[in-house]
């Protein structure tokens, strides 16, 4: 299989799982597929098969910049790469909905912080640990729970 056609399979999952993320926080599917990590253990498998079949095969390493951007030069390395960013933001954008839900956090309040957060990574993640602070209902404050 083609580094590229995985790529596409990849990103089709993740918008998916972002896309019932956002509009469909309280459906069942969302429930079983995203919010409870199913979605980003799939993500993982295959990052974990990518870095199986791949791992030493490229150039470079993580001892400088100069070795990630090296390493990063490889498609198999790159994809493998990509996919750990799609677990990863998948997972945290599962736990921000999860965490707004139990918070009483508005969902309309989380909506922007999915988009970064599947966008921009760690800045949705930082603009929902702003809004939860604040929004939260009964003036729960944002103890150091979760990522």
């Amino acid at each position: 299989m083609k580094a590229e056609v995985i790529f596409s399979a990849a990103n089709v999952i993740a918008i998916v799982g972002w896309l019932l993320l956002a509009i469909g926080p309280g459906w069942g599917i969302t429930r079983r597929v995203v919010l409870s990590g199913i979605l980003p253990l799939f993500l993982s498998i295959a990052y974990l098969v990518l870095i199986v079949l791949f791992f030493g095969r490229a150039e470079g390493g993580f001892g400088s910049l100069a070795d990630v951007m090296k390493l990063f030069t490889n498609e198999w390395a790159m994809l493998a790469g990509w996919i750990h960013y799609l677990a990863f933001d998948m997972f945290i954008g599962a736990w921000e909905v999860r965490d707004a839900q139990e918070r009483g956090v508005s969902h309309i309040l989380v909506i922007p912080c999915l988009v970064l957060t599947f966008l921009l990574g760690p800045i949705g993640l930082l603009l929902y640990h702003i809004i939860r602070h604040f929004a939260a209902k009964g003036g729960e404050d944002a103890e150091a729970v979760g990522p």
